[in-house]
């Protein structure tokens, strides 16, 4: 058997992983079982009870078992990953800190722990705990110091109004049309993740092709959203009744344009280009000005590139640290030149230069 995409596989995700090409895949989501072990039944304080995960498969006979389980499943996935491919795995405090722990022992490497944060929790119908709000996941990279591994800084940045995204998400369960019902109209699946979630997830941390590997796919939520954003998957489900079902809702997905899957670029990964090219293509003239943002300061440009203020000379850089008195700057962001709307951040002339350099 290859690592053909777009496929849903019915059986064991370990015996089926085996199967599969080494290093095929770039991104792994896992939501494992729980391993609950619930006691009995959960009621309302109207007796009735609590449509809970009490399924065959999230019983374990023990902790040892599970732990067995997760090593299992968990060194499968990391040989079918690439070494620049990524990790992530949800659970809650069942199993969450077993399961880091084994990620570790496997020799994945930790980048970071996310809280997803329940906007509509269940609320604690016993009173004798704190309403469980969060769930944890843990995105890891193959091993420490592998290849680099993808992160669309910008587009997170970008989704977050223009704010640096925290490790703490805040986002509601899933309810309403988007739960997929059985044939009776009861929901199909009890731990079905909403599709925000992953929609965050697979914008973070892959980009359009790449195939996604789910170990425990359910009812498809992360085959659903791989599709809408010009994703490839590979779905591995024990249960036919939740494949059969993962299959339909997957099929009723429309995908995205290519040009509708742009997301916001990291200026790291565009072309270097100093200071001084903007000098030499006459975007900017030796003895021309350019000022601070609120133009109370001004440098003169130099033919090499270099600034002037006072008796000082350095680049863009070092001279806009200089007279805000601080260790570091962005002079691109910082110095401003003049145009018959006002002062423009020089940063607009170097755009212009790669949109030349990209023609």
């Amino acid at each position: 058997m290859d690592s053909s995409t777009d496929r849903i596989i019915v059986g064991d995700c370990v015996e089926q992983l085996a199967l599969l090409h080494e290093r095929s895949v770039d991104l792994v989501f896992a939501d494992p079982p729980y391993n609950l072990q619930l006691g009995g039944d959960l009621l309302r304080p109207d007796n009735s009870k609590v449509d809970a995960v009490d399924d065959d498969w999230d019983r374990f006979a023990s902790f040892e078992a599970y732990d067995r389980f997760t090593t299992a499943w968990l060194t499968a996935c990391r040989r079918v990953l690439k070494d620049d491919g990524a990790l992530w795995v949800i659970g809650s405090y069942h199993n969450i800190f077993r399961v880091g722990r084994a990620l570790q022992d496997a020799g994945f490497w930790i980048l970071n722990d996310v809280i997803w944060r329940k906007a509509n929790p269940m609320p604690n119908f016993k009173g004798t705990r704190f309403t469980n709000a969060h769930e944890t996941l843990i995105w890891a990279t193959k091993a420490r110091g592998a290849r680099r591994y993808a992160f669309n800084y910008d587009a997170m940045k970008m989704a977050n109004d223009d704010i640096q995204m925290r490790s703490d998400w805040n986002l509601p369960l899933c309810t309403g049309e988007e739960r997929i019902k059985d044939e009776t109209g009861a929901k199909a699946h009890p731990t079905q993740k909403p599709e925000a979630l992953l929609h965050r997830v697979i914008l973070a941390s892959t980009q359009p092709g790449d195939v996604i590997l789910d170990p425990f796919f359910g009812v498809g939520t992360t085959g659903a959203v791989a599709r809408r954003l010009g994703r490839r998957f590979i779905g591995i489900e024990r249960e036919a009744r939740y494949a059969a079902l993962a299959e339909t809702r997957i099929a009723k997905v429309a995908p995205a344009t290519a040009a509708d899957l742009g997301v916001t670029g990291s200026k790291k990964s565009e072309p270097r280009v100093p200071f001084g090219q903007i000098v030499e293509a006459g975007l900017l003239n030796p003895g021309e000005l350019i000022w601070c943002p609120k133009g109370e300061r001004a440098a003169k440009v130099r033919a090499d590139g270099s600034v002037v203020v006072g008796g000082l000379s350095g680049s863009i850089h070092k001279m806009g640290a200089i007279v805000q008195s601080q260790p570091a700057c962005n002079g691109w962001t910082y110095w401003h030149f003049r145009t018959d709307k006002g002062l423009s951040p020089i940063d607009v002339l170097r755009a212009k230069v790669r949109a030349e350099m990209a023609a």
